[in-house]
């Protein structure tokens, strides 16, 4: 009697729990907007592989990709518009320095992606050959800016010495047509281009000369107080992301073509070859890991560029607590 009583019991307690979760039916994923700073590119192919994947899915996350050439991306992440962007540690240290609460959460690019580029044929061969030379430069604002400035200062290039002229974003056409003797350009870009369409160049890799912390993943220090699980996540799925694609660069490839869908067979060619560069930036000992040496020669640097006053701690601007060592 008592053995079928307590039967009847645990069977009332089970149709009980599964009544329960039929009721309450499967969580709804947390929806998140990544802020991209830029237009569909094969240089966010790890976010694309992220996706696809189902990395984001499967930390419970529904995901969507924000693009646009925006100048106030951190002032949006900082006012909790958007929760997580891609943006340069550049543009943290000096979001910080300005009063901005936002942190640097997951490392991503181990190079800063700046460099100065010249055709062979010009004779620029080394450095010092750019003094009193035309060196085009898309604006006066952002990474490419900044890169120039922290190039010539660890070449030992006066700023006064080079006729530097904004030409906007035609480095390419500008350096080919001779309309400028040497161009800022982006490294994962332009290098790429010229040396695919048969170009002999020099390239100046800013990572030669100085340091500076470059793209990462960055959130705002609401959320990581607020909702620091859903920081994890975040970061757990991104930095699957970029493991899958150095793994398997064609699938991760294949995948980006899905996301841009106006990248036609011979644009491919191009754009493989510039997946192939990332590669090198991207490669780490332990992914998404903020090396504290790198941030602390960052900001000095930038503070004896003169691009802020004051006193600013490194380790205020990023955290090493999302990321499995």
């Amino acid at each position: 009697m008592k053995r079928r009583l307590l039967l009847l019991i645990l069977t009332l307690l089970t149709l009980a729990a599964l009544a329960a979760c039929e009721k309450a039916g499967p969580s709804e994923p947390d929806q998140v907007t990544l802020a991209m700073g830029y237009i569909p590119n094969v240089q966010f192919t790890p976010v694309y592989v992220a996706l696809e994947r189902g990395y984001f899915a499967e930390q419970g996350l529904q995901v969507e990709l924000d693009y646009g050439m925006e100048t106030d991306l951190l002032q949006r992440l900082a006012t909790g518009d958007v929760r997580f962007a891609i943006a340069s540690g550049d543009q943290v240290t000096l979001a910080r320095a300005n009063g901005l609460p936002v942190t640097y959460v997951a490392s991503w690019y181990r190079r800063f992606p700046v460099c100065v580029v010249s055709l062979a044929e010009s004779g620029i061969e080394t450095p010092q050959d750019l003094i009193g030379k035309r060196v085009g430069i898309p604006v006066l604002e952002g990474a490419s800016y900044i890169g120039w400035l922290a190039f010539l200062d660890g070449a030992g290039i006066p700023r006064e010495s080079v006729d530097l002229q904004v030409i906007g974003y035609t480095q390419v056409a500008s350096l080919t047509e001779n309309r400028v003797d040497a161009v800022v350009s982006y490294a994962l870009n332009e290098p790429v281009q010229l040396r695919q369409s048969g170009y002999e160049i020099n390239v100046y890799y800013l990572d030669a000369y100085t340091q500076l912390v470059s793209n990462g993943l960055i959130t705002n220090d609401t959320t990581i107080a607020q909702d620091p699980d859903l920081v994890q996540r975040v970061v757990t799925a991104f930095v699957q992301g970029i493991e899958a694609t150095l793994a398997d660069p064609d699938a991760a490839f294949a995948i980006t073509r899905q996301h841009i869908p106006e990248m036609d067979d011979q644009a491919a060619v191009l754009q493989r070859a510039v997946l192939e560069e990332c590669l090198n930036y991207w490669s780490a000992d332990v992914l998404g890991y903020n090396d504290p040496a790198a941030w602390e020669a960052s900001v000095t640097l930038l503070q004896d560029l003169g691009l802020f006053t004051g006193d600013l701690a490194p380790e205020t601007l990023y955290t090493n607590a999302f990321v499995t060592p």
